[in-house]
This record gives C-alpha cells, structure tokens and sequence, in this order.
C-alpha cells in the first residue's frame, strides 16, 4: 500500500483474489479463503472493568523491560496483572530482578468478579508492547475483559485480544525484602551520568560496577583486564557502616530510564541480599525495583 500513488485506493473481492487499482495502477492479487481465518474470540468473560488510561500506562512502560524473552519457565515470559476492588498492580521479573508498580483504582469502578476481590492474568511480553503502543496516542480509558483463555483491552476503538499464559507466577511477594535497614537518597540524573559513564569500562560480558558506601559519599567504580578502570565520586547522605555491593550496570540504568522523579532512592541489608529502588516523590503510584546483586 506504501508505494501506491497518493489517490484513491479502488479494492474489489474477486473470486479468488483481490483487485487493488489506484490511479493509473491495477492489480490482482492471489488470496486464501476468507472462511480459513481464525475465529476471533468474543469477550464474554466475568471480569470487565474500565482502567484509567495513564495509569495502565505508567503500569506498562515501568515493567516490561523486566520480563525475560527467553526462560524456559514460560511464565516468566510475562508480566503478572493484578486486578482488585481498590487497587490494580502489574509485575514482571526475570530472576534477577522484579518490577512492581501498584495503582489505586478509582472509588466506584467496577469489581473484578461476582466471586473474588481480585482477578490474576499472565499477560505475555508481546501483548504488552503492543498495549504499550496503543496507549501512546489518545486520552480515553481502557476497557479490560477476562474471558476463558483471553485478555481483551479496547484502547481508542481497536480491541486488542491476547491469549493469557497458563501459569503459576512465583510468589513475587516473598522476593521483595522487608529488612533493609540501610537508604541512600540520589539524584536521579546525577547518579544516572555516573553509572552510564562508569559502565564504558566495565566488563563486557558482566556488565558490572560496583557502589562502594562510606560516610558521606558513595563512589561506582568498574574494572576490567580489556579497557580499564573507572571510578565517580557522588555525595549522600549515608552515615552507617561501610560496605560494597555490586550491580547490573543495565538493570539499574532501566530502573532510571523508567522513573522521572528528581530522586531515587537505594535500599539495601548487606553486599548479598536483594536490594530495593525506589522513585522519591511518585504521584499516583507505587514502585519498586528489586535488583539482586552480583558476585564478582
């Protein structure tokens, strides 16, 4: 169709075929049976329900990047949406790290069934790239249904159909830690620079830096045998013991590039337990990061 002249575009069914004619342009082309398409799945489900298009959104774009393309475990191949009375979560992770962003629901929207107080679906990677596509242009809200085996979200008059992956999700609740006891604050962009400078020099395989907390002031060091070594000095307000741990330079720059908060903040135990971060100062929302660090 691209390369059809700028006019009126003529399409006719014919026996077999189609003809397709523009300007000067004819042409018939060869086609299948119409009656060999797929049946299109109806939305009969019990759970239908309106979310607010911003919110499904900012739910979309802070998660998706965590979902593994390539596990086995096909239903890690997927983020995890949470449906409830009050509220609506999505979370995805790929074993090494967990997104969870959590949304109040507005008072008055619909349950998510006659029979309990929240409603769980897999939705696979692709189908929320093409969400988050939808969700680009517009402003009306999204009508979401459940059927037997499908997902249904109409957005600005299209239907986008989804198969739901069959599934148990890991307990995601049991990864998120309760105990950590250490919090640097940073600003967003100050400690974005650091780590997207420090990571040049990483390693290439592990693309590992490393955050060494002191007193005052937290430096992210890389090293490695083919380029060298980088270190960058950031200034905090940490005054508990002194300790290194060691991340994903790539994780924790796609937590960065998904928050748009002046400040983030670091939670952390110890150098081998799950760290948590955190926007500082989100609106309408709940997000949290947990990143497991690495041993080198």
């Amino acid at each position: 169709m691209k390369a059809l002249p700028e006019t009126d575009v003529r399409i006719a069914e014919d026996k077999n075929g189609v003809k397709v004619a523009a300007d000067k342009f004819d042409s018939r082309m060869q086609t299948l049976p119409k009656e060999d398409f797929p049946a299109v799945p109806e939305a009969t489900g019990t759970t239908n329900a309106m979310l607010p298009r911003a919110a499904v959104k900012e739910m979309v774009a802070k998660t998706q990047f965590a979902i593994t393309g390539e596990d086995t475990r096909f239903f890690l191949n997927g983020a995890l949406f949470i449906l409830g009375t009050t509220s609506m979560s999505l979370v995805a992770t790929d074993g090494h790290r967990l997104a969870l962003v959590s949304v109040d629901r507005p008072k008055g929207s619909a349950k998510p069934s006659k029979d309990a107080d929240e409603v769980r679906a897999i939705l696979p990677r692709k189908t929320l790239w093409e969400l988050g596509k939808l969700l680009m242009e517009g402003d009306g809200d999204v009508r979401y249904e459940r059927g037997e085996n499908h997902l249904f979200f109409e957005v600005g008059g299209r239907m986008l159909i989804s198969r739901m992956i069959d599934g148990q999700f890991p307990a995601f609740e049991r990864v998120i830690p309760k105990g950590n006891n250490k919090r640097i604050e940073f600003e967003r962009e100050r400690l974005t620079n650091a780590v997207k400078r420090v990571a040049l020099l990483s390693n290439e395989r592990s693309r590992s830096v490393k955050f060494q907390l002191d007193k005052g002031k937290v430096e992210v060091t890389s090293s490695s045998p083919e380029f060298g070594e980088a270190k960058e000095t950031l200034a905090v307000d940490y005054s508990d013991v002194s300790m290194q741990i060691c991340f994903n330079a790539q994780y924790v720059m796609d937590f960065l590039g998904a928050v748009d908060t002046d400040l983030v903040a670091l939670e952390l135990k110890d150098e081998v337990s799950q760290a948590v971060l955190k926007p500082i100062g989100t609106d309408g929302y709940d997000y949290t990061y947990v990143i497991m660090p690495m041993r080198v």
